[in-house]
């Protein structure tokens, strides 16, 4: 579903993802490309599934229930794997951009393509994700960084209250530049350039089309 919104920052794309959601991670993949190969310009913001479709929460643009303020570990695993993902996720970004988005793409990919043989990553587990940080970012400061729960909690909270004013409703959701706000799911992982660029350019035209397009849904 199209809506209209304020602009999001000036010429910049926010990027509304989910850990747990493997279109979201499609969706990276794709935006990491245009990044890259054609200097587009997004920003990593986190929208919570499971804050989305609580029970307690049958308004989105007016929750009552947040993940940022559950206890951490407590609740089903889907809730307590989120949680440590976005908080990680938030301290990830601390850092300079390209770590940001190579941590955060390493988390996606042990999550939704681990290696041949390898287990997909527990989101609840404090060891693998620092194994992965160790790998992407520094390490020293990763780790300082998760001290401030406070900080990050409260960097989660804007995000979430910023996702649910919007009406985001699933991942991955692009807020473009000129107000234009969509959920976008494909099914196929986009990694070529020139493809890329070509989803996309099929994307933002359905977006500002004057037809208004709101919902394309395939037949199952």
């Amino acid at each position: 579903m199209t809506q209209v919104a304020q602009p999001s920052r000036s010429g910049v794309t926010d990027l509304y993802f989910d850990f747990l959601c493997p279109y979201a991670w499609r969706g990276l993949e794709l935006a990491d490309v245009l990044r890259r190969e054609h200097g587009m310009r997004f920003r990593l913001r986190h929208f919570s599934l499971v804050q989305g479709n609580h029970a307690e929460n049958p308004d989105r643009k007016h929750p009552t229930w947040w993940l940022d303020r559950q206890v951490a570990g407590q609740g089903s695993d889907y809730q307590a794997g989120s949680l440590n993902a976005f908080l990680a996720g938030q301290a990830a970004l601390q850092q300079d951009e390209d770590a940001a988005w190579a941590f955060t793409l390493a988390l996606f990919r042990a999550k939704h393509q681990p290696a041949e043989g390898v287990p997909a990553i527990d989101l609840r587990n404090d060891g693998q994700i620092r194994l992965l940080a160790e790998a992407t970012l520094d390490a020293d400061a990763f780790g300082r960084a998760l001290e401030d729960q406070e900080g990050l909690r409260a960097a989660l909270h804007e995000d979430l209250q910023d996702s649910a004013t919007l009406g985001v409703f699933g991942t991955p959701t692009f807020h473009l530049p000129d107000g234009n706000i969509a959920y976008f799911r494909f099914a196929n992982l986009v990694t070529e350039p020139g493809a890329a660029l070509d989803l996309w350019t099929l994307y933002t035209r359905v977006l500002t089309d004057g037809a208004r397009i709101e919902t394309v849904k395939r037949a199952k």
